[in-house]
Parts: structure tokens; sequence; C-alpha cells
């Protein structure tokens, strides 16, 4: 009985640090009315009677303590407590509501801002996309997002799900140019090392328009297409068939061949031939194509070192390397064909004369070390060729 009595002790003077908190509310001046020396003495007093009366023990009818009603109870929990504490408790108890109704609102305002996903973001591109009706501005910004949103893994492999790869395939054929580029290039970036987007793309039959598109009057479309074709087939050996069937090494020649091609296509297409002879080097039980056995073909390859731009010289060089260690790969032909011993020594003397250079010296270091590494593998190779048995 004793602790109840304590409880509701306790729960006046919350009622009355709440109390006081509406009073300060109310009140012009900010004070409190507290209880008086006098009104405390005859509430004591009171108490005092009432115990002589009903003796020392508590019973069922002493709930109240003593008092002749809850608001003398008040009164007197309100006299007994300090009054720093009681304004402080007040206070809380303000602030505790005022917080609430704080995290109430900071929290409707979150809702409101909050961000959509990144496969939200892709839907609204793709709808943007399939929309016949917007503007080409709005076309160009669709196939923006799309490129850099897929180049995470997680993205590109949604493309497909939300019917993005689809729509960016059909805009290969777009009458403009830029949206034709763009498209290319979110096909390359989405393809990237993916060998499920791969797959994905070349099933849609992508993969023949893009090779077309190497071809194309616009140099920046062109370059973005063969970007594609690469990250299609690397390390994809159906799709390297594919590539071969569908007038992919006619498209490598004619880049390799010709010299008056934009050096960053031809850049691209001799690092795609020895990234190509690499995966047939670390896949020994595929058959390698004919390509890498013709000698015209060879020759083009051997003949980029004559260039003066170091790095398609560096290109040219791993792509040799690679195709020298293939199994049908013939080092007479290399010489005779090619005259790799002649290109390989013209370009040492260029080296030689570069590592003069301060600025450039690094870099033509770095090469020559490339080129002897080229130098050994084909001596090496035509040693074995040219060996007599005893």
């Amino acid at each position: 009985m004793r602790s109840a009595v304590l409880v509701w002790m306790i729960m006046m003077v919350v009622a009355a640090a709440v109390v006081v908190a509406e009073q300060e509310n109310k009140s012009s001046s900010g004070g409190v009315h507290w209880t008086s020396a006098k009104e405390e003495q005859d509430l004591l007093l009171r108490n005092h009677d009432t115990t002589q009366q009903d003796g020392d023990d508590f019973n069922d009818d002493e709930m109240d303590g003593g008092f002749s009603s809850l608001d003398s109870m008040l009164q007197w929990a309100i006299g007994h407590s300090d009054p720093s504490k009681l304004k402080e408790t007040a206070q809380d108890v303000k602030r505790s509501a005022s917080n609430k109704d704080r995290q109430l609102e900071l929290q409707e305002w979150m809702d409101k801002l909050k961000t959509p996903t990144d496969a939200q973001f892709m839907k609204i591109a793709v709808d943007d996309l399939n929309n016949s009706s917007i503007s080409l501005e709005d076309r160009h910004r669709a196939l923006h997002e799309l490129l850099i949103l897929v180049e995470h893994i997680d993205n590109a492999n949604d493309l497909h799900k939300l019917g993005g790869l689809v729509v960016v395939i059909k805009e290969l054929n777009h009458p403009n140019t830029e949206v034709r580029r763009l498209s290319a290039w979110v096909l390359g970036t989405a393809s990237q090392n993916n060998p499920t987007v791969q797959k994905q793309v070349l099933e849609h039959g992508a993969l023949e328009k893009l090779i077309k598109m190497v071809k194309s009057t616009s140099v920046d479309e062109a370059i973005k297409a063969l970007y594609a074709v690469s990250a299609l087939i690397r390390n994809n050996f159906a799709g390297q068939e594919l590539f071969y069937s569908e007038s992919g090494v006619g498209m490598l020649q004619d880049l390799l061949s010709n010299s008056s091609i934009d050096i960053r296509l031809r850049k691209k297409a001799v690092f795609l031939v020895g990234d190509l002879a690499e995966s047939h080097l670390e896949n020994n039980s595929n058959a390698e194509p004919i390509l890498f056995s013709d000698g015209d073909f060879l020759k083009s390859v051997v003949d980029l070192t004559a260039s003066k731009d170091l790095d398609l010289q560096e290109k040219a060089l791993i792509a040799i390397k690679n195709l020298l260690q293939l199994r049908t790969a013939k080092a007479i032909v290399f010489r005779d064909k090619c005259a790799l011993d002649v290109a390989l020594e013209r370009m040492r003397q260029q080296l030689m004369d570069l590592m003069q250079d301060k600025v450039q010296k690094d870099y033509a270091s770095d090469l020559e070390s490339l080129r002897l590494e080229v130098e050994l593998v084909f001596h090496g190779k035509l040693a074995k060729v040219t060996m007599v048995p005893t």
C-alpha cells in the first residue's frame, strides 16, 4: 500500500510539471504561484490530525495519503518540490513533445525528398526512349543517363530486365548520328567484362549492325561502334566466332591496311587483334582463325611499327608478340612476307634517338624493352624452323 501511495505521488509531481508548463505559457509575467509557508503548515497540521485519528497503520481508506482532496494533494506536491527541478521537468516535458512533432515533420520531408533508385532512373530513361514524341535533346539526355548508370555491373544486368536493351539496340538504326553513337557506347559499356550482357546483345543480333557502323563516315560513331564490338567479343569465344563470320575479318583488314583512316580507329583495331590473339593463347582448345596466318593481314600489323605515333607502335608490338606465339604462326612468313626483322631494327634506331630526349626518354625505354621481347620470340621461333636436324 505504501508503494502505491509513492507511485501516486510521483504521478502528481509530473502532473504538476505539466501544469507549471501551461502556466508559464499563459502567464504574462512568467512567474509560478507557489504554496505559502502558512498553507504548508495547515496542510501538515491537517495531515497530523488525520493520522492521530486513524492510527499509525495505513488501510485502504488512506490511499489519498491523508489529503482531503486530489487538489490539496497536488498543491502539497507543488509546494514540496524544488522549484528549479520542477521547472526543468516542465521544460523536458515540453521539449519531448516538441521533439516528437519535429521528428514527424522531418520524416515527412525525408519521404518527399527520397531519391529514386538506379533502377527507377533507368526505367525513366527507357520510357523516354520509347516515346517517339520526345525531342532529340531529351533522347540524347536519356542515353547519357543510361551510359552513366550501366557502368555499374548490377545496373548493366538490369538493363534487359527493364526492357532497355532492346530499345537501345533499336536506336542503332536511328537517323541521327549522335543517337547511334551514344547507343553503341551504352552497349559497349554494359558489355564490358560482362558475359551476361554480352550474350544478351549477341542474341539480339547487334554485332552485325555494329560492324557495319565501324565503316560510318562519322569518325566518332565509328570509334564507339568499334569499342562496342571489342567489348562484345572480348573473352567470349561464341562472340568471336560470330565476329569472324560476320565480316569482322574484312573490317579489321580495311582499318589496318588503310593509312588514311583516323589513327584512333587504327589503334583500336590493332589492340583488338592483340586481344583476340591473347584469347587463343589462353585457350589452346579453340581453333585459331585463318586470319592470323594470312600473310597480307600480318604485314598490315607489322607495318604499323613504322608509325611515328609511339602509342600505335606499342599496340602493334603487343599484337605481333601475341601473334608470334600462336601455334599456327610461321616465323618465315613474318620474315619473308612481313620483313619483321627489318621493322624491328628500324624501330630500335628510332627509339635510341628518342631516348636522348629527356621528355620521351622513359617511354622510349619501355618500348625498347617490349621491342626486345618481340625480337627474342621472333628469333627463337625462327631458329626452330631453320634448325637442321643432325
